[in-house]
């Protein structure tokens, strides 16, 4: 009997478990998993799910924009839609990954990520011209990767890197020239692909990283009077082709020439203001379904926004852009070291320009650069990179162990 052999159980030096040790083992996993100093616990989730509905939103977007023209073709409707869902889904991954990782290991992996970033986009220097930009690496099984993407990750990193290791609290001229070598070798391969709307960003993230770094006001005074000298004599010297500075003009009198520079921006506004308040609903877009607006599913997915889910779809859009970019500089203002500071600061910057550029160009107040918008638009690179970054802000938000919300 049970009750008679314990004792004798017992005797030997063994103990019986006690009641309700093995019941509660998965519940002492979760409970350590959303502990107050879990990695669960840390991170910002209001971030995550921005990130995720926009991703979403991105995901039906693409779809819409390239259901006419595939079903046009006698191809599979489903083909971006499947592969947007699929970049969204590794980017996530990428996501959680990096948020995984402490910041400190994160400055540690910055000149591997950097030389990556610049391995890579010398070798696609060496690929066939596409559209004429040698901007893509092509893989097996149709897949493609564009470096230049990554080189906003690896800058951001790169010069937090540079000045958080700054001998003096306010960075000195060696500092600033450090990270401005460490910049150009980045802009002038982008550049020379030519891929001039990311070049933008990297320029603007790279100025206002310096300013925020607390370099005095001398070096930033002589630093503005070589870059105005430098555009000048760029102006002067005709070095962007004609087609580009006819891109960037273009929007100032869009109606000059809408057989040529002027149509794209001229279709994108009538596409945007086509929707009314609510839209037309998606996959109902007769301006979507014509394919009027050139790569509506890449540079120009906000007119299917526009058309198909009006200014209320619209506006939540940009609602959660500003959100994301209001949490990053929230991470920034609670970070406890100049890194964090420059990391959350630097993805802010890009989000908030890369998103407002898009956006502009759509409705004709900024030049059309070839920039998409931020977790909306087509294409695995910008995701992977768009969804790093938020990993990154992560991490230095993990950094800080006391945040509340």
């Amino acid at each position: 009997m049970l009750g008679r052999s314990s004792p004798s159980y017992t005797a030997r030096g063994y103990s019986l478990p006690r009641a309700g040790t093995f019941a509660g083992r998965p519940r002492s996993l979760l409970a350590q998993a959303f502990a107050r100093n879990s990695v669960l616990r840390q991170m910002d989730w209001l971030l995550v799910v921005v990130v995720c509905g926009l991703s979403a939103i991105g995901v039906l977007l693409v779809w819409s924009a390239t259901q006419p023209s595939l079903l046009a073709a006698g191809e599979n409707p489903h083909t971006y839609l499947v592969k947007q869902a699929l970049w969204a889904g590794i980017g996530l991954i990428l996501m959680f990954a990096v948020s995984f990782v402490d910041s400190r290991r994160l400055r540690s992996w910055t000149p591997f990520v950097y030389g990556a970033t610049i391995l890579g986009l010398l070798a696609v220097l060496a690929t066939h011209a596409v559209n004429g930009a040698h901007a893509w690496i092509s893989l097996p099984g149709g897949f493609q990767i564009e470096p230049s993407e990554f080189a906003k990750v690896a800058l951001v990193l790169v010069m937090a890197t540079v000045f958080s290791q700054a001998r003096t609290a306010t960075p000195g001229l060696r500092s600033v020239l450090l990270a401005l070598a460490s910049a150009a070798p980045l802009m002038i391969l982008v550049v020379i692909e030519p891929a001039l709307g990311v070049a933008l960003v990297l320029v603007v993230v790279t100025a206002t990283m310096i300013v925020l770094s607390g370099t005095k006001l001398r070096i930033l005074a002589g630093l503005a009077a070589v870059v105005g000298a430098v555009v000048a004599l760029a102006g002067g010297a005709h070095l962007l082709k004609s087609y580009q500075l006819t891109r960037f003009t273009s929007f100032l009198h869009p109606s000059a020439n809408l057989a040529g520079a002027g149509y794209n921006a001229a279709q994108a506004k009538i596409a945007v203001g086509s929707g009314g308040m609510f839209g037309t609903g998606l996959f109902h877009g007769s301006i979507v379904a014509g394919n009027y607006v050139p790569s509506q599913q890449t540079d120009f997915i906000f007119t299917v926004a526009g058309e198909e889910l009006g200014f209320a779809g619209t506006l939540t859009i940009v609602v959660l852009l500003f959100i994301v970019i209001v949490r990053a500089l929230r991470i920034a203002g609670r970070a406890d070291d100049l890194f964090g500071v420059l990391v959350a600061s630097g993805v802010a910057i890009w989000f908030a320009f890369q998103s407002f550029v898009n956006i502009g160009m759509t409705i004709g107040i900024m030049p059309i650069t070839g920039l998409p918008l931020p977790f909306v638009s087509y294409g695995g690179s910008a995701v992977f990179a768009d969804m790093i970054a938020i990993g990154m802000l992560q991490s230095v938000r993990r950094h800080h162990s006391v945040f509340a919300d």
